[in-house]
């Protein structure tokens, strides 16, 4: 029986880690779309414009808009957490998603067991979005580069 019941949250574990998966790979899509078109990041605009003060500022605005996106990623890992009675505040719950979600490590000791897989995932959806910002960033930065 105790196989089962670890099997069941195992599996429970994985269908979450998927939910999120999907939801913050559509949020992310999204994200970087509403970026190029608010900023006006397209490709013929950035070939002209070169690297000078407007490109400067268009790479501050990306940065910051990349931050409000990961942000609000870490926020949804965070508001999942609450929801699963995993964390207790709001503050606890936003700080442990923002540790998992940036693979600094921190673990929390009083993380429930039949969740803790739920992080380790978070980890590596963090560094696959963080990888997919740093490649929108140096595609855009390289448009702004003189040949």
């Amino acid at each position: 029986m105790q196989e089962n019941v670890q099997s069941i949250a195992l599996g429970q574990q994985l269908a979450a880690a998927a939910g999120m998966m999907l939801a913050m790979t559509v949020t992310h899509a999204l994200g970087l779309t509403a970026a190029t078109r608010f900023l006006g990041l397209r490709r013929e605009r950035l070939e002209e414009l070169h690297f000078g003060v407007h490109g400067l500022a268009l790479m501050c605005g990306s940065g910051l808009f990349l931050l409000l996106l990961h942000t609000l990623e870490v926020a949804a890992f965070a508001g999942f957490y609450l929801a699963i009675g995993a964390m207790q505040t709001v503050e606890e719950a936003l700080y442990y998603s923002a540790s998992a979600y940036t693979t600094l490590g921190r673990t929390a000791e009083y993380f429930p067991d039949s969740w803790r897989l739920m992080s380790a995932i978070e980890a590596l959806i963090g560094f696959l979005l963080i990888s997919w910002s740093t490649a929108f960033i140096v595609s855009k930065a390289n448009r702004l580069m003189p040949d």
